[in-house]
Protein backbone atom coordinates (compact mmCIF):
# COMPACT_ATOMS: atom_id res chain seq x y z
CA UNK A 1 0.00 0.00 0.00
CA UNK A 2 0.83 3.93 -0.93
CA UNK A 3 0.48 7.02 0.15
CA UNK A 4 0.75 9.42 -3.04
CA UNK A 5 1.74 12.76 -1.04
CA UNK A 6 1.18 15.29 -4.15
CA UNK A 7 -1.23 14.65 -7.40
CA UNK A 8 -3.04 16.91 -9.70
CA UNK A 9 -6.07 14.46 -10.39
CA UNK A 10 -8.19 17.37 -11.34
CA UNK A 11 -6.47 18.40 -14.14
CA UNK A 12 -7.31 17.95 -17.66
CA UNK A 13 -5.34 15.40 -18.39
CA UNK A 14 -7.90 13.21 -16.97
CA UNK A 15 -11.19 14.62 -17.38
CA UNK A 16 -11.64 11.48 -19.95
CA UNK A 17 -11.11 8.56 -17.04
CA UNK A 18 -10.60 10.35 -14.12
CA UNK A 19 -12.77 7.63 -12.42
CA UNK A 20 -11.60 4.68 -13.62
CA UNK A 21 -8.14 5.93 -12.99
CA UNK A 22 -8.63 6.87 -8.80
CA UNK A 23 -10.32 3.26 -9.64
CA UNK A 24 -7.34 1.56 -10.21
CA UNK A 25 -4.83 2.83 -8.48
CA UNK A 26 -6.90 2.69 -4.87
CA UNK A 27 -7.88 -0.71 -6.14
CA UNK A 28 -4.12 -1.32 -6.90
CA UNK A 29 -2.93 -0.72 -3.63
CA UNK A 30 -3.15 3.59 -3.13
CA UNK A 31 -3.83 3.94 0.41
CA UNK A 32 -4.23 7.91 0.17
CA UNK A 33 -4.05 10.59 -1.89
CA UNK A 34 -3.33 14.49 -1.17
CA UNK A 35 -4.60 16.20 -4.07
CA UNK A 36 -2.96 19.96 -4.48
CA UNK A 37 -4.34 22.91 -5.59
CA UNK A 38 -3.02 25.71 -7.98
CA UNK A 39 -5.39 28.31 -7.44
CA UNK A 40 -8.61 29.57 -5.30
CA UNK A 41 -11.15 27.55 -8.38
CA UNK A 42 -8.73 23.98 -8.20
CA UNK A 43 -8.89 24.19 -4.34
CA UNK A 44 -12.36 24.34 -4.23
CA UNK A 45 -12.28 21.22 -6.64
CA UNK A 46 -9.71 19.82 -4.35
CA UNK A 47 -12.26 19.66 -1.48
CA UNK A 48 -15.01 18.22 -3.57
CA UNK A 49 -12.91 15.60 -4.89
CA UNK A 50 -11.94 14.54 -1.06
CA UNK A 51 -15.03 14.86 -0.60
CA UNK A 52 -16.05 12.29 -2.97
CA UNK A 53 -13.47 10.04 -2.48
CA UNK A 54 -12.81 8.99 1.25
CA UNK A 55 -9.45 7.99 0.36
CA UNK A 56 -8.25 10.99 -0.87
CA UNK A 57 -7.62 14.33 1.32
CA UNK A 58 -6.61 17.56 -0.23
CA UNK A 59 -3.98 20.98 -0.31
CA UNK A 60 -5.48 24.30 -1.05
CA UNK A 61 -3.70 27.54 -1.71
CA UNK A 62 -1.95 29.06 -4.70
CA UNK A 63 0.79 27.79 -6.91
CA UNK A 64 3.49 30.83 -7.76
CA UNK A 65 2.26 30.29 -11.51
CA UNK A 66 -1.28 31.87 -10.51
CA UNK A 67 0.50 34.35 -7.97
CA UNK A 68 0.15 37.59 -10.16
CA UNK A 69 -4.05 36.32 -10.11
CA UNK A 70 -4.64 36.00 -6.69
CA UNK A 71 -6.27 38.48 -5.12
CA UNK A 72 -7.23 39.29 -1.28
CA UNK A 73 -10.37 37.88 -1.77
CA UNK A 74 -9.19 34.80 -2.86
CA UNK A 75 -6.73 34.20 -0.18
CA UNK A 76 -9.49 34.88 2.33
CA UNK A 77 -11.91 32.17 0.96
CA UNK A 78 -8.70 29.55 0.72
CA UNK A 79 -8.10 30.88 4.50
CA UNK A 80 -11.67 29.75 4.92
CA UNK A 81 -11.62 26.73 3.00
CA UNK A 82 -8.42 25.57 4.54
CA UNK A 83 -10.62 25.11 7.88
CA UNK A 84 -12.28 21.78 6.05
CA UNK A 85 -11.64 18.43 7.44
CA UNK A 86 -10.70 16.94 4.25
CA UNK A 87 -7.75 19.86 3.84
CA UNK A 88 -4.57 18.19 5.43
CA UNK A 89 -2.48 21.08 3.83
CA UNK A 90 -1.54 24.67 2.44
CA UNK A 91 -0.23 24.42 -1.42
CA UNK A 92 1.16 23.87 -3.05
CA UNK A 93 2.94 27.53 -2.59
CA UNK A 94 6.16 28.30 -3.41
CA UNK A 95 8.88 30.00 -5.93
CA UNK A 96 9.11 28.91 -9.63
CA UNK A 97 12.05 30.88 -11.18
CA UNK A 98 12.12 28.41 -14.37
CA UNK A 99 8.98 29.68 -15.67
CA UNK A 100 8.36 32.79 -14.06
CA UNK A 101 4.92 32.90 -15.22
CA UNK A 102 4.59 35.63 -12.01
CA UNK A 103 7.14 37.98 -11.36
CA UNK A 104 9.58 37.22 -8.76
CA UNK A 105 7.97 39.97 -6.44
CA UNK A 106 4.83 38.77 -6.70
CA UNK A 107 5.60 35.18 -6.05
CA UNK A 108 7.37 35.84 -3.11
CA UNK A 109 3.80 37.82 -2.14
CA UNK A 110 2.35 34.83 -2.66
CA UNK A 111 4.30 32.58 -0.93
CA UNK A 112 4.38 34.75 2.41
CA UNK A 113 0.71 34.66 2.32
CA UNK A 114 0.55 30.89 2.04
CA UNK A 115 2.72 30.61 4.94
CA UNK A 116 1.18 32.89 7.58
CA UNK A 117 -2.33 30.96 6.36
CA UNK A 118 -0.54 27.57 7.35
CA UNK A 119 0.03 29.05 10.44
CA UNK A 120 -3.06 30.39 11.35
CA UNK A 121 -4.80 27.19 10.59
CA UNK A 122 -2.85 25.07 12.23
CA UNK A 123 -1.37 22.78 9.00
CA UNK A 124 1.58 22.16 7.37
CA UNK A 125 2.68 23.95 3.94
CA UNK A 126 3.44 21.92 0.35
CA UNK A 127 6.36 24.13 -1.03
CA UNK A 128 7.07 24.22 -4.47
CA UNK A 129 10.38 24.99 -5.51
CA UNK A 130 11.91 25.41 -8.84
CA UNK A 131 15.88 26.72 -9.55
CA UNK A 132 14.55 29.32 -6.30
CA UNK A 133 16.71 26.95 -3.81
CA UNK A 134 18.05 30.25 -2.17
CA UNK A 135 14.94 32.54 -1.80
CA UNK A 136 12.65 29.04 -0.83
CA UNK A 137 15.28 28.57 1.88
CA UNK A 138 15.48 32.28 3.13
CA UNK A 139 11.62 32.76 3.12
CA UNK A 140 10.76 29.30 4.97
CA UNK A 141 13.61 30.46 7.66
CA UNK A 142 12.72 34.33 7.87
CA UNK A 143 8.75 32.94 8.71
CA UNK A 144 10.23 30.44 11.45
CA UNK A 145 8.05 27.60 9.95
CA UNK A 146 8.14 25.17 13.03
CA UNK A 147 9.78 21.62 12.72
CA UNK A 148 6.85 19.23 10.99
CA UNK A 149 5.45 22.61 9.05
CA UNK A 150 6.36 22.05 5.56
CA UNK A 151 7.38 19.24 3.05
CA UNK A 152 9.66 20.27 0.10
CA UNK A 153 7.62 18.86 -2.84
CA UNK A 154 9.49 16.87 -5.73
CA UNK A 155 13.03 17.56 -4.01
CA UNK A 156 15.35 18.84 -6.38
CA UNK A 157 18.28 20.67 -4.42
CA UNK A 158 21.46 19.48 -3.45
CA UNK A 159 22.55 17.31 -0.63
CA UNK A 160 23.69 20.87 1.27
CA UNK A 161 20.27 21.94 0.65
CA UNK A 162 18.94 18.58 2.17
CA UNK A 163 20.98 19.14 5.46
CA UNK A 164 19.37 22.24 5.96
CA UNK A 165 16.26 21.56 5.07
CA UNK A 166 16.61 18.16 7.53
CA UNK A 167 17.79 20.24 10.43
CA UNK A 168 14.92 22.19 10.64
CA UNK A 169 13.27 19.26 10.98
CA UNK A 170 11.46 19.71 7.44
CA UNK A 171 10.08 16.99 5.11
CA UNK A 172 10.84 15.91 1.98
CA UNK A 173 8.75 14.25 -0.59
CA UNK A 174 10.82 12.29 -3.95
CA UNK A 175 8.79 11.52 -7.45
CA UNK A 176 9.58 10.00 -10.37
CA UNK A 177 12.87 11.82 -11.22
CA UNK A 178 15.00 9.76 -8.74
CA UNK A 179 14.63 7.29 -11.71
CA UNK A 180 15.68 9.22 -14.31
CA UNK A 181 19.31 9.27 -15.95
CA UNK A 182 20.06 12.99 -14.92
CA UNK A 183 19.34 11.73 -11.22
CA UNK A 184 22.60 12.31 -9.85
CA UNK A 185 21.44 15.52 -7.28
CA UNK A 186 18.55 14.00 -5.86
CA UNK A 187 20.89 10.61 -5.21
CA UNK A 188 22.77 12.47 -3.48
CA UNK A 189 20.65 14.04 -1.44
CA UNK A 190 18.63 10.69 -0.47
CA UNK A 191 22.18 10.11 1.39
CA UNK A 192 21.47 13.28 3.52
CA UNK A 193 17.27 12.93 4.05
CA UNK A 194 16.85 11.40 7.37
CA UNK A 195 14.24 8.38 6.88
CA UNK A 196 11.90 9.52 9.26
CA UNK A 197 11.37 12.70 7.08
CA UNK A 198 10.89 10.93 3.87
CA UNK A 199 7.53 10.43 1.51
CA UNK A 200 6.96 9.63 -1.56
CA UNK A 201 4.97 11.43 -4.42
CA UNK A 202 4.23 11.11 -8.28
CA UNK A 203 2.87 15.17 -9.07
CA UNK A 204 1.02 13.24 -11.71
CA UNK A 205 -0.18 13.45 -14.43
CA UNK A 206 3.42 14.62 -14.50
CA UNK A 207 6.84 12.90 -13.84
CA UNK A 208 6.38 9.62 -14.94
CA UNK A 209 9.18 7.33 -13.38
CA UNK A 210 11.52 5.50 -15.60
CA UNK A 211 10.46 3.04 -17.46
CA UNK A 212 7.21 4.65 -18.55
CA UNK A 213 8.61 8.81 -18.81
CA UNK A 214 6.64 10.22 -21.15
CA UNK A 215 3.26 8.00 -20.31
CA UNK A 216 0.33 10.20 -18.17
CA UNK A 217 1.84 9.49 -14.88
CA UNK A 218 -1.07 8.36 -11.91
CA UNK A 219 -0.73 7.03 -8.74
CA UNK A 220 0.29 3.56 -9.81
CA UNK A 221 3.53 4.40 -10.56
CA UNK A 222 4.60 5.15 -7.66
CA UNK A 223 5.82 1.53 -7.03
CA UNK A 224 9.11 2.09 -9.48
CA UNK A 225 10.07 5.09 -7.47
CA UNK A 226 9.73 3.92 -4.23
CA UNK A 227 11.63 0.38 -5.50
CA UNK A 228 14.82 3.03 -6.85
CA UNK A 229 14.31 4.90 -3.67
CA UNK A 230 14.84 1.56 -1.90
CA UNK A 231 17.60 0.67 -3.89
CA UNK A 232 19.33 3.66 -3.47
CA UNK A 233 19.21 3.70 0.60
CA UNK A 234 19.88 -0.08 0.46
CA UNK A 235 17.10 -0.93 2.41
CA UNK A 236 14.02 -3.41 1.70
CA UNK A 237 10.85 -2.14 -0.83
CA UNK A 238 8.96 -2.99 1.60
CA UNK A 239 10.99 -1.17 4.83
CA UNK A 240 10.59 2.29 2.64
CA UNK A 241 7.12 1.69 1.93
CA UNK A 242 5.96 1.09 5.48
CA UNK A 243 8.70 3.92 6.70
CA UNK A 244 7.33 6.51 3.77
CA UNK A 245 3.52 6.17 4.71
CA UNK A 246 4.19 6.21 8.40
CA UNK A 247 5.79 9.66 7.25
CA UNK A 248 3.05 10.79 5.85
CA UNK A 249 0.58 9.77 8.02
CA UNK A 250 2.39 11.49 10.72
CA UNK A 251 2.89 14.45 8.62
CA UNK A 252 -0.60 15.37 7.24
CA UNK A 253 -2.30 14.13 10.36
CA UNK A 254 -4.24 11.19 8.51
Amino acid sequence: MFIDTHAHYDDEAFDIDREEVLKKVHDGGTECIINAAQDYKTSLTCVEMAEKYPFMYAAVGVHPHEAEKASLKDLELIEELAKHEKVVAIGEAGLDYHYNFSSEQEQKRIFAANIEISKRVGKPIVVHDREAHSDVLDMMRDADIKPGGAVVHCFSGSAEMAKIVASKGWFFSVGGAVTFKNARRIIEALAVIPDELLMLETDCPYMTPVPFRGRRNDSSYIEYTARKIAEIKGISYEMLCEMTNANARNFFAI
